[in-house]
């Protein structure tokens, strides 16, 4: 196994180095470029100006430029107008936001208490695998749910984002390939551009609640750089729970073309119509599953970053080590912390599931009072993607956020654009998260209920 950052194709760089030859005399010779350095030195401003002048009037130095990795880096989609909301909190507005999948609910008492409990002298490095305590609780908390991992098949991450990079890295050599059902979890794409892998999107619709197409349309995607393929059931950012048979059907497309499958399954508890089926429930393939999950949004613990990535292949679990030791440790008090969750998770989860069913209800419940929108009822996880009567959403929500107020408030949402690769796609859909109560919820409906009147009555 390769594992590489850069691609070699590259090269030559915008400068190199030449050993000196005693035997031959020095000639200074121009420094060739290539045509992708030029362009990204035209996006990017160097950090400090060449041809700085030594005493004498000797030119020194050369234009610095970041990688070519650097510059295709996603910014967050999601992240886009929340300056602008801020700005507007400051003039006095109230903003909703339905932007962003941080959870409201507070966080249980026992993730405090184990904090304050940590007793150890030193806050020292935790083995690269996970503390032994952390490990053990996510083996029973995997039981619980009727998956068998030993310790030894799990590494401890830096939440479930670092889980699916490492995932990434341990498949792919640089430019594979991996499938991805679109709209996607945006930040898939700064994985792939961390691991250098390519994102080959599958496009799925709004009008079956975006459950997978047939498996033959799905193997149309598949070529002879594909390396594995990548899901999130329940879905962010659709709420789409895959059937078992829509399961099935990627079990068989893995085994026939010899392919990983990556399972995101940080919103397991969150199944509300369907049931949740885990790729650790296929043994046919438990050479190729690998589990990615989190305890951030079923624990509400977003910010301790603690996720797990299991599986049965020796060789993915191995890797996944050597890449955990290269950044040494996840942080020991965070996994310390949620263990006690971990170790009883239905008794932490299910009020919280309890009230996103609510909300999800009053979100589905609310949308049939606008007029033109196109939505479905989705099975899990706290999103939706509607489709709104507008030619552009992101200018939409940009005008709403920017311009719009109802009784001295308004609404930030996250445009669609964001969650796709194929162009023209997604540029009438928003995602809704359900972050609020159920009375903000349903204040912020109509909210965009009737500023979707009036970007109509102004002809935007």
């Amino acid at each position: 196994m390769r594992f590489r950052f850069f691609d070699e194709r590259d090269s030559p760089r915008s400068f190199s180095i030449r050993r000196p030859s005693h035997d031959q005399p020095q000639h200074n010779k121009p420094l060739l470029k290539t045509e992708k350095t030029m362009q990204r030195e035209a996006l990017i401003e160097p950090a400090s100006k060449s041809g700085q002048d030594k005493p004498g009037g000797t030119k020194v130095g050369y234009d610095l430029s970041i990688s070519k990795r650097a510059v295709e880096m996603q910014a967050s989609p999601l992240r886009k107008l929340a300056a602008t909301a801020e700005s507007r909190k400051k003039q006095g507005l109230k903003v909703y936001h339905l932007n962003i999948g941080q959870p409201d609910l507070p966080t249980s008492p026992a993730v405090f208490e184990a904090i304050r409990n940590f007793n150890q002298p030193t806050i020292a490095y935790a083995p690269s695998n996970g503390i032994p305590i952390a490990l053990t609780a996510w083996r029973n908390y995997f039981k619980h749910n009727g998956i068998e991992f030993d310790e030894s098949e799990m590494i401890v991450t830096a939440g479930g984002s670092e889980a699916i990079t490492f995932a990434m890295c341990a498949v792919c050599d640089a430019n594979d390939e991996i499938i991805v059902f679109e709209p996607f979890y945006t930040n898939y794409n700064g994985f792939a551009t961390i691991a250098n892998v390519k994102l080959r999107a599958v496009p799925l619709s709004i009008e079956n609640g975006f459950h997978l197409p047939s498996e033959q349309e799905i193997e149309r995607y598949v070529t002879s750089r594909t390396r594995g393929i990548l899901i999130c059931s329940p879905s962010n950012p659709t709420g789409t729970i895959y059937s078992r048979a829509e399961m099935e059907r990627l079990v068989r497309l893995a085994k026939k073309h010899n392919l990983f499958l990556l399972s995101d399954e940080v919103y397991r508890e969150f199944a509300y119509d369907a049931e949740s089926i885990s790729v650790a429930s296929f043994p046919e393939i438990s050479d190729r599953a690998i589990l990615l999950d989190s305890c951030s949004k079923r624990f509400n613990v977003c910010g301790a970053r603690i996720g797990v990535i299991a599986s049965h292949n020796k060789g993915i679990v191995q890797a996944s080590l050597k890449f955990g030791m290269a950044r040494l440790s996840v942080a020991t008090v965070e996994q310390a912390a949620v263990t006690p969750l971990l170790n009883s998770p239905d008794e932490y989860t299910k009020p919280i599931v309890s009230e996103f069913r609510r909300r999800r209800d009053v979100v589905y419940e609310g949308l049939k009072s606008i007029s033109g929108v196109t939505y479905y009822k989705p099975e899990g996880a706290f999103y939706i993607v509607v489709g709104l009567p507008v030619k552009d959403s992101e200018h939409f929500a940009k005008w709403l956020i920017e311009e719009y107020q109802y009784q001295n408030e308004t609404v930030l949402l996250a445009p669609a654009q964001g969650f796709y690769t194929s162009g023209g796609k997604g540029f009438n859909e928003v995602r809704l998260a359900f972050m609020l109560n159920a009375e903000d919820l349903q204040k912020s409906l109509t909210i965009i209920r009737l500023a979707l009147e009036e970007y109509h009555q102004k002809n935007l």
